[in-house]
Formats: structure tokens, C-alpha cells, sequence
């Protein structure tokens, strides 16, 4: 028997033109399988109802054609097209037009076949004139196509088919309908007769148009238009952030929590660094409102501080609900949305413990901002709840200890004293299997309603003044199971409207039963039949489906003007659109940048100011230019110019951009010389050049076109007064200024080295004649220094980066090889007296410029930052000093390291700081966490610190400590006191052992663990009554090693163990060891004793005592009550050795019977820590 729509596989080409049918693409393909009589004759007639005749149209459409179950039907109809003279019709034949819904049909025939020469073709197809629908249209039709006998309607085929006809897919239907030879055929299938008889035959037509109340029903979505067809937009999935989609748009679309986010402060720069994640969600929001296209969540997860990792990774919705809502409330604090957020978010609910026979009640109330509710074993929100509230008696051996009365029965549990405005409920889709020892998806039916009362739930005192009645705002969505899956949601956005489905960057309407009844989950039914479905993310076949709901939004009824506001009363603020439009105007003058750059160059261009202001080696420096305006002072800044434009022109812009006057300011280009320095060669005095053709004439390819503007000023007669320049310009420019002039001025920089300040910096230039001596340049800096005449000077000239040569005084210029552009270094020569006072007040202070040009070449600027928060022995004046930068040499030693952070310090901090206190600890690459301790020995230098050896036998590494950072301290004795003495960690255990609290505490290398406890008592704050009561134990592998005596050597232990200190338990101040109670080794593992875990611990054994009883203490000393306590299994583990058998404990078994003195007590229970760090990390959000 055929079935509806399980006979056809589709195939989808669009029609490009009607009169080319010979081509494939010409129409829409849908081959079917062999559906037709034949494959019914072999059913068994006793088990199938007769066949329905051809001419018995309503009999075809139940039986071959039944109306979807689903879907409502617009209109119907049937046509019979009587068909003649088959073989002389056109190779592409149209039927006559019918219609249906309003909408014109009919039937498209290719008597010889469609690429496809042994068959017949027919399909379906919209019958507007000149093949040109109305813009816009569609129809979603299921129809039935069926060729039939003239004479006897028992013979016959048929197809069926159901699909969305668009103007761009008008037509669709059976490129192999029948077999040719099968249909001209005397007798056809074994009938008395054949199917075209006489070139004649009929094709009746069956079609259904269904109403689509969302607007995309069998929607190929290609060009589809979210903001056209919902005025609403997506957000686009950046890998796994599908989850995080849904959480947002469920978020914006609760307009009281999008005003209330629009509220948070964000017009100000400070504002911005105060609140990076509330900008950029504000701006997502704002981009849901007025983009037309999906929306980018890129930004939002940058601003949480959100790698690959994270990003490429589904996380746990409802901690990064929990999370982000924290972060948030903390922002509107302060500002007009304080309070919004628990407003809208927080319910509570109160645990109480009630005595049954005396009057005697203990609770505690807590707020809640979301709930979990269980799925497995709840059938219903309203079971999950009656479950949540449900309560326990506690009565036998487990009554409750009321103050004041002793043991008394009580009932335990949790009722809610108030519902949020808003109430998001998690469900348990995902839980962890004892058995599989994995986590799993529960796929069992759930069922919600769309309103919902919560009023049973509440505690008789709960005030309910107005009714708990909530409405269903949203159903978030999980397809898939634990390791591959979506997320989407079905919401909606206004109190009485209809619910839409957001898939990431796709939003369609949706109807009710999509949102809330397809989404219960359990098992797939067709006509209340069994059936199995496919995971469309692990091509699994299952009987439960696999989309489900994992989260509910419930609004309260009396709140839901306020909650879901209009969208008038919920605008962002002013500065966001205007800040966007800005951002999007300057992407747009980007583009025009891009498309109009070969017009453009750019030109390095550096002034005398920007000489003056810099601190290091050549003129200025070059590899910082910049077009950006906020530069460092001696940076040269780069404009970007018409590549026409000439050197007037470019010299009259020049002026008019630092304030000056055009005839007082020349560009002199700038060449790379032999020895790796950029100075300035000649003037460019060729007016009517354009830049394109100086950059081609004396520019490199690598460094770009280079300038400097040399300044001026005005003689006695107002003329600019520029140096004699007896020689004249040539005809042609000259590369490197090669002009045959021995008496042209020299134009000179000078640099000054301060060696009190330990600066350089550049003071100006000056013009010299070549045959003038280099003593001769003294009463030109004696000038412009302001210096009284007879100071002593020392001249060094700067021939490259690397190398500094002292000048002899009464050498010429040209005898010194002076040229354009050289740079002159001087300093006050220093005194005996003077040098000693220098190195009095500062001993890594360089006397000369050739020192300090070496300590240039080999400067680093290493960052500090206090490894310890808060930091000890010392106080900052001002906060944030603490983090600061030093200039040092490559081969500065460890000590004038120490001096220059001291000194640093002093100047910063309340107090000086003693160098020989301080110590250092590199700085892991990757991580930034501390890495390793420096220490002080000879030789070591800056370079081998913090650079290192780069490899090994020829091989490179990469370093692991960042050579740039450092971390230090401020030590309370010297290095040379701390040398003596060890730092101990030891973990103390205040709370049983729940609890770990982790100290370093430095005692003296030959101290014994007597010192190591008074040390603990200092830092733990312990009083002085229970030291007698700590013991100390050693662990390794999460093991117990050993206990350690009070004379245990500090120098004796070993690095690889963890020192653990606790209190003795009270219980083993009764421990007997006459009668044969002694101590054992206990700890945790995960299925086997080598994956051990969790604190080890030492527990007493008593002679004689059922493991029953012994259990009990055993949930004493670990805190694991319940059902947690039940789900644990104890053995004995051999020597406690990592691949010992547990033998595993009944409660009939006394341990002091079946364990050895040196076996150790195994607890089995999973490991629930694991992998918590990478989980914390993952849903971090700065």
C-alpha cells in the first residue's frame, strides 16, 4: 500500500526558461520509486482494502492522498486533463489552466520524457500568464498527479508530492513518471488492457493548498528575510555560541531587563573601562533593534574576555545566566538601574527543620534568581515542583538535635515564601549516570502549560495579595544529545501575540504546538503508532525525540505591562546611536580609503620638535610613525597625501599643520646611509616635484619616503634665514647630496647627555662651516644651554647605533668626516669630586656617553608587578604604583637589577625600600603566572634572566618566561637571612575536612615541625588551647604517607608531598589501643585505587564494631550525609597500593577483623571536582 510522501526522493531545479525542456534544469525533479499498481499486486488481498477506482476522486484522496494531520487546508480542488493525439503533441506540452486557492494551476507534460528518454514526465505548475507570478507569492500545496485509461479507471498510476511553489520555483513534480513501454503496453500490469489507448489518455490533478500560519512552511530559506518577514533579527553563531543565542534573545526580548541595561552608565571613557561587557551588550541590543541583517555576538564574548576555547565549546546555560546577572548588578549599582535586575530575577524560598512533637522550628530564607527543577521521574512542571517541595521526616536514628529539647523527630524541607516577576526554570535535561559513569540527556516527555499557577507552592505566611498566575514568554530549546546538539528558542515578544523561533541568525514565526507541545519530548508517535526518529546531529535512529525544552521563562500575570513594556518606552540612550553612526561612517571612509589608495601615499614626516623630545640612538624614531594624533612626543607622524601633490604644495601644508610659516620651514629628504642610520641628505628645493616622483628619485622601497622639516627664522631685513649657499641648486637632482661645494654649511644635530638625570636628548642643529675645528662648536652650545663661558665639555661624535667615537678638538670637521645630518653628542666633563658624588647617589650611574650609549644599545623595559596581593612591607602613596616599568641594561647583574627596582620603590612607596630585600620570580609566557625564583649569583646578567638560551645543538625553542615582565617582593629579612631558611606549604584543614585552606609558611632550614606549627598558629590565627590537639600528616597521589612528629626536620621533608595539619577528631581521645583500636589511612577513589582523589584523611578503628556503625562516624568525619553517603562503596585496599583488588566492605564486617595494619580504607564514589577549573575558566566573564 503506498503512504503519503514516502515514495518520492526530491530533487530541486529551478525553471530558468520554459522553451529550453531539453535541459534538466529546466524544472523542478522529484523521481519516484516503483509506487503504482504493480507494487500492490503482491499484497495480500485479504489484508489490503480494494483499490479505489481513477474516476472515484474522493476515494483516491483518502486513500492515496490523506489530508496532513497538522496542517488545515485553505482550499481543494481536482482537474482532469483529457489527453490527445500523444504522440503528435510538443516535445513540451502544457495542460489547460484550473484553479485553487486563487491561484492559477496546471499541468506541465513532456510527452518524449525530460532528461530522461526512457520515460514520461509530468508536474505541477503555477499557470500565471507569461510565466510571471505576483511578487511575493507562494503556495504550499500537496498534490497528487494520476494518468489513467480512457476507458477503464482501474488502471492507472499515480504520484504523490507536496511542495512550496515560489515564483523562483514554479513548478515541481515526476521527470520519471512512468515507463514508456510500460504504459503503451497492450496490457498494461497484466490488465485487459493498455493505459494510452489510442494516443489517449487522462491526467487528473489533486491539489491541496494549505494555510501556513508561520510563513515558512517547507521553506528552502534561501534569500529568505528575517527583519522583512518578523521585523526582528538573528544573532550569528560563531561556532558553538548557540547556546549563548538563545540566552541573549530571550534577554532583549524581557523589555524591562533591556531598559534596565540601557540605564547602566557607558557615556564616558571611564565608564567604558568600568563596564566593558554591559557596552557591548548594550550595543547588541541597540543592533537588535535597528539592523536589518544578523547580528554579530563577537564583540560581546571579546569583552567577556573569551578565547577560541570557550567560543568553540557549549557551556552551561544556566551558569553563565547566573554569572552574567551578577556582573551586570554589579555595574547598575549606583545608577537609576539599581535593584532591576533581583526586582525582576529573585524569588524566595525558605528551608526550614520543624519539630513534629514540640513547638520548635529552625529555618533559613535564600534568594533564588533561577530554579532546577528534576525531569527524571517528574511527568510535569507541576510534579517537578510537588518533587522540589516535597518533605522528609527525620526520625530514628536519624532525628534532628533541636537546641534545647534533644532529638526530636522534625520534617526537613523547602518551601517558597515568593515567585519573581520573571522566572526562569532549568530543567534536568542533562544528569550524570551512575552506571555509564558519564553524563546523559533525559529524553523523557515533559509537560509545561502555557499558564501556569504557582500559588500551591507557596508558604501558608507568603503574602498573596496579588495571584501567582504566570504565562509562558519562553521555551528554550536543546536538539541533540550530550555531545553534539543546538540550541534555539521559541519566544514571545509581546504579552497577547504569537511565539517566533529564533535559530541563531534565523527568526521565523512559529505556532503554539512548535513552541510548547513539540518540545515535551518522549517518544515519537504517528497516529498514536510507535515510531522512530533520527538525531540529525548523530544520525542515531532513537524512539524519544531529541528536542526538548531545557528552559522555561514564566512572566507573572499582573506584571506583564511592566515586564514587556512597548517599544517606545524602552530606547537606548542617546550616545549609542550617535556612537555607532560615527562608527559606521569611519568603517565607510575606510572603504573610500581603500578604493581610492593608489591616488595616496604616505610620508614619514619628523619635525626639530620631535628630535628634541627623543631619548635614544639616531634622530628620531622611525619604526613608531604614526597616523594616529595621540603620539609619543619624538614619534614622527605619517600623512597620508596625493601622490600629484608638489613640494609647495606639500611645504605649504606642512606649515599650515604645526602653526607655522611657510617660508620659514624646508623638507629635507632623508637616506638610509651604509651604516644603518636615517639622516637628512639635502633639501628638496625642486618646487614644482611632485611627491610620487622625490619618493622615486630618493626613497627605499622598505622604509617609505622620509622627511624632516628643518625650521627656521627671520634675519634683520625679514628675509628667512637660511645658510649662504654660494654653490646653487643643480639643474636635476642629485642623490646624496653629492654637490662640489667644500665651504657649503654643514647642518648638525646636537645631542646632550645629562649624567645626573642619566638622559639624552637632542637640543636643536646648527650650521658649520667645514674647515671650522670640532672645538669650535662649543660657544654655539655654551649658547643655547645658557651656559656661562670656560665650562668644560666633552664631544663624542654618533657614527652609528652601535658605536659612539670621542671627537679630538682640533681636527676640522671635514678632517672629522662631518657631513649633513650628523649627530654631535656633548656633556659637562665631570670632577673627581663630582664623579664620586654621582656614584654616591646612584652606583649603576653610567659617567660617560659612551657607557650610556651601551647601556642604550642593550636597554630592555622590563615591567614589575607584586606577586603577592595584597603586598607586604611596603605601602604605595598612590594606587596602581605598585605596577611599574624600569629601563635596564642587558647586562646589568643582579645587584644593580635590585638598586634600580629600590630605588623605584622608594620614590613610590612611604618608606625606602632595602635592595638586598628584594627578590625577583620570572613570568610564565603563557599563562603570566609566577615562574621560577632568581637567584642571585655571579654572572648572571638581565639577558640570561630574562632571555635565556634560545636553543640547544643547533635547535630553537620557544622561551617560557616572558622576557619582558617580572614579579617581586618586598622580604621582611635579607636575601642572604632567607637563604636559611625553607618555605613550607601546608594545607590546614579548619573544617573537618571540607574545607582546605592552603598556607607557605618560611621557617628555618634546621627548625623541627614544632616551629612549623607556630607558624600556622600566626598566620591561621589559631588560639593557643588547641595546639596540643594539631597533628600533621604527609600525602602523595592524594594518599596518606605518613603523620609527622613534632621533631620532623623541616630540611628532611620531601618536595614531592603535601603536608596536610588538622585538628584531632574528639573521638579518638577514647582510642584504646589495649583493646585494639588503632588508626587508619583513608582516601578516595574513582572505580579503581590508582585514580585516587579528594582529601586523604586518618580515621580510628574500633575493635569489635560492625561496619555499619562504623559508617556512621565515617559520615561524621567527611561530611557526606544521605543519599550522597549511600552512594558510596568502601573497600579495603592493600598496602594502599595503587593496583591492589578492593576487597570490598559488607555491614556485617568489623574492619579491625578484615583490614591488615597497613592497609588503607578506600571510598568509591565518583571524582565531582573534576575538570571544575577548565569549567570556571570556560564561562569566566571579566
Amino acid at each position: 500500500m503506498d503512504s503519503y510522501g514516502s515514495d518520492i526522493i526530491m530533487h530541486s531545479d529551478g525553471v530558468d526558461d520554459a522553451n529550453e525542456f531539453s535541459e534538466k534544469e529546466d524544472v523542478a525533479i522529484i523521481t519516484p520509486e516503483t509506487t503504482d499498481m504493480d507494487s500492490l499486486d503482491d499484497a495480500d488481498a485479504s489484508m489490503e482494502p480494494a483499490l479505489p477506482l481513477a474516476t472515484d476522486h474522493e476515494a483516491m484522496k483518502e486513500r492515496f492522498m490523506p489530508a496532513h494531520p497538522d496542517l488545515e487546508t485553505e482550499s481543494e480542488t481536482m482537474f482532469t486533463w483529457d489527453i490527445t493525439g500523444w504522440r503528435t503533441l510538443a516535445k513540451r506540452t502544457h495542460g489547460p489552466t484550473f484553479h485553487c486557492a486563487g491561484h492559477p494551476w496546471r499541468v506541465l507534460f513532456f510527452p518524449a520524457g525530460n532528461a530522461a528518454s526512457e520515460s514520461v514526465s509530468f508536474y505541477l505548475e503555477q499557470g500565471f500568464e507569461n510565466d510571471k507570478p505576483p511578487e511575493d507569492w507562494y503556495a504550499c500545496v500537496q498534490f497528487m498527479l494520476v494518468l489513467h485509461s480512457p476507458s477503464d479507471p482501474s488502471i492507472y498510476l499515480h504520484h504523490e508530492a507536496q511542495h512550496r511553489f515560489t515564483a523562483e520555483e514554479g513548478d515541481w513534480g515526476f521527470t520519471r513518471f512512468a515507463d514508456k513501454n510500460r504504459i503503451f503496453a497492450p496490457k498494461f500490469d497484466g490488465a485487459d488492457g493498455p493505459l494510452v489507448e489510442n494516443d489517449s489518455a487522462k491526467m487528473t490533478a489533486y491539489v491541496r493548498v494549505l494555510k501556513d500560519p508561520t510563513g515558512v512552511l517547507w521553506h528552502n530559506f534561501v534569500n529568505y528575510d528575517s527583519k522583512k518577514e518578523t521585523n526582528m533579527v538573528g544573532l550569528r553563531n560563531q561556532g558553538a555560541t548557540c547556546y549563548l543565542n538563545s540566552l541573549l534573545q530571550s534577554l532583549y526580548l524581557t523589555g524591562a531587563f533591556r531598559k534596565a541595561v540601557y540605564q547602566i552608565p557607558t557615556a564616558t571613557e571611564q565608564d567604558l573601562v568600568n563596564s566593558q561587557s554591559a557596552w557591548a551588550l548594550q550595543r547588541l541590543f541597540y543592533r537588535l533593534q535597528a539592523d536589518p541583517v544578523a547580528v554579530s555576538t563577537q564583540e560581546l564574548t571579546h569583552s567577556f574576555g573569551w578565547e577560541s576555547r570557550q567560543i568553540f565549546e557549549q557551556q552551561d546555560v544556566q551558569e553563565l545566566s547566573r554569572i552574567l546577572m551578577e556582573k551586570l548588578e554589579a555595574r547598575m549599582k549606583g545608577t537609576e538601574a539599581e535593584n532591576a535586575l533581583p526586582n525582576m530575577f529573585v524569588g524566595k524560598m525558605k528551608t526550614y527543620l520543624r519539630c513534629i512533637n514540640v513547638e520548635y522550628e529552625s529555618s533559613r530564607l535564600e534568594d533564588y534568581w533561577d530554579l532546577q527543577l528534576n525531569v527524571s521521574g517528574c511527568k510535569s512542571v507541576d510534579e517537578s515542583f510537588r518533587n522540589y517541595i516535597e518533605v522528609e521526616t527525620l526520625e530514628g536514628d536519624n532525628k534532628y538535635a533541636a537546641e534545647g529539647y534533644g532529638l526530636q523527630d522534625a520534617k526537613k524541607g523547602v518551601i517558597f515564601e515568593s515567585f519573581p516577576n520573571v522566572l526562569h526554570l532549568q530543567l534536568k535535561r542533562f544528569e550524570y549516570d551512575f552506571q555509564r559513569d558519564a553524563m546523559m540527556k533525559v529524553n523523557d516527555r515533559y509537560e509545561f502549560p502555557e499558564v501556569w499557577d504557582a500559588s500551591p507552592y507557596l508558604d501558608e505566611t507568603a503574602d498573596k495579595s496579588e495571584p501567582y498566575i504566570y504565562h509562558l514568554h519562553g521555551v528554550l530549546v536543546h536538539s541533540g544529545d550530550l555531545n553534539a546538539g543546538h540550541y534555539y528558542a521559541f519566544l514571545k515578544p509581546e504579552q497577547n501575540g504569537e511565539f517566533f523561533r529564533f535559530d541563531d541568525d534565523r527568526v521565523t514565526r512559529a505556532t503554539k504546538r512548535e513552541a510548547i507541545d513539540d518540545n515535551f519530548g518522549g517518544d515519537y508517535q504517528l497516529n498514536g503508532q510507535l515510531q522512530k526518529g533520527q538525531n540529525p546531529y548523530t544520525r542515531q535512529w532513537s524512539t524519544k525525540r531529541s528536542n526538548n525544552a531545557y528552559m522555561l521563562v514564566y512572566i507573572r500575570e499582573s506584571k506583564l505591562d511592566q515586564i514587556l513594556p512597548p517599544e517606545t518606552e524602552v530606547q537606548p540612550p542617546q550616545h549609542l546611536p550617535t556612537k555607532l553612526a560615527e562608527e559606521r561612517a569611519l568603517a565607510e571612509k575606510r572603504r573610500k580609503d581603500r578604493e581610492e589608495a593608489h591616488l595616496y601615499m604616505n610620508v614619514q614626516v619628523a619635525t626639530e620638535q620631535n628630535f628634541k623630545a627623543f631619548q635614544s640612538v639616531d634622530l628620531v624614531p622611525w619604526a613608531d610613525a604614526s597616523a594616529e594624533d595621540d603620539l609619543e612626543p619624538a614619534a614622527p607622524k605619517v600623512y597620508r597625501l596625493l601622490r600629484a601633490m608638489t613640494i609647495t604644495d606639500f611645504t605649504n601644508y606642512m606649515a599650515q599643520q604645526y602653526g607655522l610659516d611657510p617660508e620659514l620651514v624646508r623638507p629635507w629628504i632623508m637616506v638610509n646611509r651604509q651604516n644603518g642610520t636615517i639622516r637628512p641628505d639635502h633639501p628638496l628645493l625642486w618646487t614644482d616635484m611632485t611627491l610620487q616622483e622625490a619618493a622615486d628619485k630618493f626613497s627605499t622601497r622598505t622604509g617609505g619616503f622620509r622627511v624632516f622639516m628643518e625650521e627656521t627664522t627671520r634675519k634683520a631685513d625679514g628675509t628667512p634665514s637660511w645658510p649662504s649657499e654660494e654653490s646653487s641648486v643643480p639643474s636635476s637632482p642629485v642623490v646624496n647630496g653629492n654637490v662640489a661645494a667644500q665651504n657649503k654649511p654643514i647642518m648638525i644635530f646636537l645631542k646632550y647627555f645629562d649624567v645626573d638625570k642619566q638622559q639624552l636628548h637632542g637640543i636643536g642643529h646648527i650650521y658649520m662651516n667645514p674647515q671650522e675645528k670640532a672645538q669650535d662648536i662649543a660657544p654655539h652650545i655654551l649658547q643655547i644651554m645658557g651656559w656661562e663661558e670656560g665650562v668644560m665639555l666633552e664631544l663624542y661624535e654618533e657614527i652609528k647605533q652601535t658605536y659612539i667615537e670621542r671627537m679630538k678638538p682640533k681636527n676640522t670637521l671635514i678632517a672629522s668626516e662631518i657631513q649633513d645630518g650628523d649627530i654631535i653628542c656633548f656633556q659637562r666633563h665631570l670632577s673627581d669630586a663630582e664623579t664620586a658624588a654621582v656614584k654616591q647617589t646612584n652606583p649603576t650611574a653610567c659617567l660617560d656617553a659612551v657607557l650610556y650609549y651601551d647601556f642604550l644599545v642593550n636597554r630592555m623595559f622590563v615591567t614589575f608587578t607584586p606577586k603577592l596581593i595584597p603586598f607586604q612591607n611596603f605601602q604605595v602613596r598612590n594606587e596602581g604604583d605598585e605596577k611599574f616599568m624600569v629601563a635596564l641594561s642587558k647586562k646589568d647583574g643582579y645587584d644593580a637589577l635590585a638598586h634600580k627596582v629600590a630605588e623605584h620603590l622608594s620614590n613610590i612607596s612611604a618608606g625606602p625600600v632595602d635592595p638586598s630585600h628584594l627578590r625577583f620570580t620570572t613570568v610564565n609566557v603563557q599563562s603570566g603566572k609566577p615562574r621560577a625564583v632568581v637567584k642571585r649569583q655571579p654572572g648572571t646578567t638581565m639577558a640570561s634572566i630574562l632571555l635565556g638560551s634560545s636553543g640547544y645543538a643547533g635547535y630553537n625553542y620557544t622561551p617560557t618566561q616572558a622576557p619582558d615582565h617580572m614579579y617581586y617582593e618586598v622580604l621582611e629579612m635579607s636575601l642572604t637571612d632567607l637563604e636559611q631558611r625553607k618555605t613550607v606549604r601546608v594545607v590546614w584543614l579548619s573544617e573537618g575536612i571540607a574545607k582546605e585552606e592552603p598556607y607557605d609558611l618560611l621557617v628555618h632550614k634546621q627548625s623541627q615541625f614544632t616551629d612549623v606549627l607556630l607558624a600556622l598558629q600566626k598566620r591561621a590565627s589559631l588560639p593557643d588551647e588547641i595546639l596540643e590537639q594539631i597533628r600533621f600528616y604527609e600525602v602523595h597521589g592524594n594518599k596518606v604517607y605518613k603523620i609527622l612528629p613534632s621533631t620532623q626536620s623541616v630540611i628532611a621533608l620531601n618536595e614531592f608531598m603535601t603536608v596536610y595539619a588538622e585538628r584531632i577528631p574528639d573521638e579518638e581521645k577514647t582510642l584504646e589501643k589495649e583493646k585494639g583500636d588503632r588508626l587508619t589511612y583513608c582516601f578516595h577513589f574513582e572505580k579503581e585505587p590508582s585514580k585516587a582523589h579528594g582529601v586523604p584523611f586518618i580515621f580510628m578503628l574500633k575493635e569489635g564494631e560492625a561496619f555499619k556503625e562504623t559508617r556512621e562516624r565515617l559520615s561524621k568525619r567527611t561530611g557526606i550525609k544521605g543519599k550522597n553517603l549511600e552512594k558510596v562503596r568502601f573497600a579495603s585496599i592493600k598496602g594502599g597500593q595503587n593496583y591492589s583488588r578492593p576487597q570490598w566492605v559488607d555491614d556485617d564486617d568489623v574492619l579491625t577483623e578484615k583490614m591488615g595494619p597497613e592497609d588503607h580504607l578506600g571510598l568509591e564514589h565518583p571524582n565531582r571536582n573534576r575538570g571544575n577549573f577548565a569549567k570556571y575558566e570556560s564561562l569566566n566573564i571579566r
